[in-house]
């Protein structure tokens, strides 16, 4: 699972590749209403904290760059608070991918502060925060 179903192990960009299984499980919880799929995005997302401190573990390395749980729970949540379209979807993944990538204060500093499982997750949410703000800027611009 910390390896997104293989899509970690991608020779190029994991955390990219990774990022666009978000995309399934965003589509496997869409038509539940909001609240349900928050709440099985905080299950994915407590998991998320044992599975990659559990993998991080074995492998030696606490955020080993295999590990795409984070990116893939994360985009799914980006992805809700976007209305549902192929610009939304794509400005969505664009925008966590910014974050996740730039790591702007808060994101640097847990980044750096936070370790283990938690840290693994953590990083990536804030990443969803921040893209989140923006997205939500923008619709209302837009």
């Amino acid at each position: 699972m910390s390896f997104g179903f293989g899509t970690g192990l991608s020779p190029k960009a994991p955390g990219t590749v990774g990022t666009l299984l978000g995309f399934p499980l965003y589509w496997l919880l869409m038509d539940l209403p909001v609240s349900q799929q928050w709440l099985v995005l905080v299950g994915l997302f407590l998991f998320g904290i044992w599975c990659c401190e559990f993998t991080g573990r074995a492998l030696g390395v606490s955020d080993h760059g295999a590990i795409v749980w984070d990116e893939v729970v994360a985009m799914a949540v980006v992805l809700i608070a976007v209305p549902l379209s192929i610009v939304w979807g794509l400005a969505a993944f664009a925008c966590f991918r910014l974050f996740d990538i730039w790591k702007p204060f808060p994101i640097s500093w847990a980044d750096r502060h936070v370790k283990g499982g938690l840290g693994v997750m953590l990083d990536d949410a804030l990443a969803a925060v921040m893209a989140i703000l923006v997205l939500q800027v923008v619709q209302r611009i837009v």
